[in-house]
């Protein structure tokens, strides 16, 4: 009974749960480094960082100015800088067309 309330009380819930927020993305600086999950970080690949949901799950997000969508799966733990929800990876940002921006609004869903 506890875990099952830990898991649907924080944001890591069901499948089909979303979050609206700052995103921002992982620079070149970053690639071939280890990410939390053990992976090396590969910035031509559509993965991202966030600090509850579990190693391996989808999440879609959208660019909230543009409505561009990508998913990507979370292999990496932050972002650690105040007010952002999400780091994505080059590749998922340019998707998303956010590279010039650096950081934009999205929505994340759960997908799982």
């Amino acid at each position: 009974m506890l875990f099952l309330y830990s898991c649907c009380c924080m944001f890591g819930g069901p499948a089909g749960t979303s979050e609206y927020g700052l995103a921002s993305y992982y620079g070149g600086e970053f690639h071939g480094r280890k990410t939390a999950s053990g992976e090396a970080y590969d910035q031509g690949k559509l993965t991202c960082a966030h600090r509850d949901l579990p190693f391996g799950t989808r999440v879609k997000v959208t660019n909230v100015e543009n409505k561009k969508s990508v998913i990507v799966r979370v292999n990496d733990r932050g972002p650690w800088v105040s007010g952002r929800v999400i780091d994505l990876s080059y590749a998922a940002a340019k998707e998303i067309g956010m590279i010039q921006k650096g950081v934009v609004k999205v929505k994340i869903e759960v997908l799982r």
